[in-house]
């Protein structure tokens, strides 16, 4: 008797899920002739959805300006960028704007937090602009993993350095963004404040299936991650897989030398 189709079909592999993030041939050059700039060269990349990735380089590699063309922030000169099946690369301005609202979370190193909101206040704010409804067992789980239960109430001048990063973080993640692109999260926190927000972010990707993209300068950091990838003059040039605040600086040694 033959096998029905269920029991012939091979099984899925999670490998071959696409990627969430996907660039192809970047290119950015800033002004022209002799004074041009190539700001990235031919870069390509994917990142995987639940994915924790840092993106490394010495000054001028390049790193910041790939986050802000994987984010829609910029334009490119040539090449592609996709968010699942949408290109960036084709979208106008209005509809860039309701892509980052809808579909990307941003963490920057500054908190951004309104001073005249509460912590919950500030981490709904995104959702209630766009009159989306937040889901009260995701806001749960998210401040269960931020660790904010007991400071929601609080101004953000009540609340520490760490703490307002962390409300910051709730906020990114609270609309279930396809990706968040974190641009130095820890660069105006201390040590123990930074251990703590990079470790909310590395458990909201194992435990929330968050896709994370950070741009870090520090190898400390970049541990947190599951991956790193490394620029030197807007090429991409090397990568680490569970990396160690170590290897992180060997490679990074190698690049500037």
């Amino acid at each position: 008797m033959s096998q029905s189709a269920a029991e012939t079909a091979p099984a899925s592999d999670p490998t071959d899920a696409p990627p969430v993030v996907d660039a192809r041939d970047l290119v950015k050059v800033y002004g022209r002739a002799d004074s041009a700039v190539h700001a990235l060269d031919g870069v390509s990349v994917s990142f995987d959805r639940g994915a924790f990735t840092a993106i490394m380089g010495p000054s001028g590699s390049g790193k910041s300006t790939l986050m802000h063309c994987l984010a829609g922030l910029d334009t490119v000169t040539s090449g592609t960028v996709h968010l699942g099946r949408t290109e960036l690369t084709r979208l106008r301005d209005k509809q860039l704007t309701l892509l980052r609202r809808d579909r990307i979370g941003f963490i920057f190193q500054s908190f951004n937090l309104l001073p005249m909101l509460t912590a919950e206040q500030n981490i709904l704010l995104p959702g209630r602009i766009a009159k989306r409804k937040h889901d009260p067992a995701r806001f749960k789980r998210i401040v269960d993993v931020v660790g904010l239960g007991d400071r929601l109430s609080h101004l953000p001048s009540a609340l520490s350095g760490g703490q307002q990063q962390r409300v910051a973080v709730a906020r990114a993640l609270l609309g279930d963004p396809e990706v968040v692109y974190a641009d130095e999260p820890t660069g105006n926190l201390d040590s123990r404040s930074g251990a703590e927000v990079l470790g909310f972010l590395r458990d909201s990707a194992r435990d929330l299936g968050q896709t994370v993209i950070m741009v870090t300068h520090d190898p400390v950091a970049a541990a947190y991650a599951d991956r790193v990838v490394f620029l030197r003059d807007g090429r991409l040039v090397d990568e680490v897989h569970e990396p160690t605040s170590e290897t992180v600086l060997d490679h990074l040694v190698k690049l500037e030398s």
